[in-house]
């Protein structure tokens, strides 16, 4: 297995890059952050997108060989070339529920992230001020202020995109709030989603809650107010090099384990995430221009995202290529949470 130091080229304002920072840091994985730095610049390899984090391996004599985007798949590649402190469980029944949290923070969550950055003025004037700071430090304070102005008319037209509005702003933010009450009590059971150590829904969670209730003004204060137990855990997580495992399996929780919270967590994606999901893929295969449908009861539109129909079929294909025993399993543990649907006529059952 590789011992040759990778880089992982991000931003702290980017919730992916400070997700795979912390998978990078639990896993003890040597790697230097590279803060600031364009896809495509010295010593960084070509990228399809330009996009971060960027994951760089090295070769030969430690040269760059080879980058990669997308945090899930990433997550993947490292899981085969280095051994130790895996994220993935090993019973693949977990390993599939584990895969659906993650999925719906890096999906659904990541809408409330950028929701609470621009749509709120104070919010937007942080974020707009602060993070264009990441790449270009030294910038003078005239430079800054265009730079901020800049940055903030980008983002808040982005808006649209990842669904928010006057309509569904309301929606976003109930959910939010839910996610924040669901996980803070889901963690007085257990310190990780899946048991004594975290897998791939943790760090998914943590990449979004590293904005929301680290670094956004708004969205932290209403998980001080309701889930300080929650900002605790994502100050943990940004850094668990220190964790201690007694051995390579141990750890997670078993089958007959999982508490209700969890199951609680299940039917909150299956209330906003599935839904949207489900609607996004429709639009799609029938060429629609927006994605329009109702969640949480109300109305949500938005234009549909081909990325995230991706992710419907990858988790159609995960939860198929399970063995019908643990298929069987897993659709008990989402039957009545709303999660059922996303795999409703998709094949195996």
């Amino acid at each position: 297995m590789s011992k040759e130091e990778l880089k992982l080229v991000g931003a702290y304002g980017s919730p992916y890059s400070r997700k795979m920072r912390a998978v990078l840091r639990y896993r003890r994985i040597p790697f230097r952050w590279v803060l600031g730095v364009a896809p495509g610049a010295k010593d960084i390899p070509p990228v399809p997108v330009a996009l971060i984090p960027v994951l760089v391996f090295p070769g030969a004599g430690g040269a760059a060989a080879s980058a990669m985007i997308d945090s899930t798949f990433q997550i993947r590649r490292l899981e085969e070339s280095h051994a130790g402190r895996s994220i993935v469980p090993p019973d693949p029944a977990l390993a599939f529920l584990d895969a659906l949290v993650e999925d719906y923070a890096d999906e659904w969550l990541t809408k409330a992230m950028f929701h609470y950055r621009w749509a709120y003025a104070a919010d937007a004037a942080k974020a707009s001020r602060v993070l264009p700071l990441d790449g270009h430090f030294g910038m003078d304070e005239r430079q800054q202020e265009a730079t901020a102005r800049a940055f903030a008319e980008r983002q808040i037209g982005r808006l649209a995109v990842v669904g928010s509005n006057a309509t569904t702003g309301p929606v976003i933010e109930a959910s939010y709030r839910r996610l924040l009450e669901l996980l803070a009590a889901h963690l007085t059971h257990t310190p990780f989603i899946l048991g004594a150590r975290p897998g791939c829904g943790d760090f998914g969670l943590f990449g979004q809650l590293s904005q929301l209730a680290q670094f956004d003004p708004t969205s932290t204060a209403v998980a001080a107010e309701i889930a300080p137990r929650v900002i605790a855990w994502a100050n943990r997580v940004d850094d668990l090099a220190w964790l201690d495992l007694a051995d390579e399996r141990s750890g997670w929780l078993s089958r007959e384990q999982l508490p209700d919270s969890l199951r609680a967590l299940f039917a909150e994606i299956g209330r906003v995430y599935a839904p949207f999901l489900l609607a996004n893929a429709a639009a799609l295969a029938a060429g629609a221009e927006q994605v329009v449908c109702t969640i949480d009861g109300a109305r949500w539109e938005q234009k549909p995202f081909p990325y995230q129909a991706k992710c419907l079929r990858w988790l159609r294909e995960g939860r198929a290529a399970l063995e019908p025993a643990d298929r069987h399993w897993v659709d008990g543990v989402l039957a009545g949470t709303g999660c059922e649907a996303l795999f409703a006529g998709s094949g195996a059952s």
